[in-house]
């Protein structure tokens, strides 16, 4: 006898996603758009690759409980052996361990960010509108952000944040 069973995983909305997570890229993950009938796609996809995940630390950050903050600061001292790259101790931050100069400050959409602060701002994106993509400051209004968005989607330049308070702000116009 032969019995074959089949398993369908699916998302608990019931849709099946076709892309796999990403981590904490997944904000810019398949964006909504406005007005705009077809999505602008990166000019160049570069994979990036990062050499090194955990972050650089202190020295004897950990020895002092709290009193000495994890961040990175350089160690100077004549007879330090973080600084003189001794066995079984931490890396010292290098140049080897940058990224890519294409890659750099490249978001998991394929785009540079750009910040938008006004209708001005937006249309430095029309030529370069396959390489950066724009993100509405945090402090504009309901109303310019409404303009901005329809103007994005006119210049065909892809938003990161485009249904952010918008949707809020339509919703609270419809229970009034």
């Amino acid at each position: 006898y032969l019995i074959v069973l089949f398993f369908f995983f699916q998302a608990e909305d019931g849709i099946r996603d076709a892309q796999e997570s990403r981590g904490l890229g997944d904000v810019y993950k398949r964006q909504v758009h406005g007005d705009c009938k077809m999505t602008v796609k990166p000019l160049v996809r570069v994979k990036k690759i990062k050499k090194r995940t955990n972050s650089f630390t202190r020295f004897q950050c950990e020895d002092y409980g709290g009193r000495i903050r994890p961040s990175w600061r350089k160690p100077h001292g004549i007879d330090n052996r973080m600084r003189r790259k001794f066995r079984g101790n931490k890396p010292l931050v290098a140049i080897g361990y940058g990224t890519n100069k294409k890659a750099r400050h490249v978001i998991p959409n394929g785009f540079r960010k750009f910040l938008i602060t006004n209708l001005h701002d937006l249309e430095l994106l029309l030529t370069n509108n396959r390489t950066f993509c724009g993100e509405i400051a945090h402090n504009i209004s309901a109303r310019k952000r409404a303009q901005i968005i329809k103007r994005a989607a006119e210049l065909n330049v892809r938003l990161t944040n485009a249904g952010g308070r918008v949707k809020f702000d339509e919703k609270k116009a419809e229970n009034k």
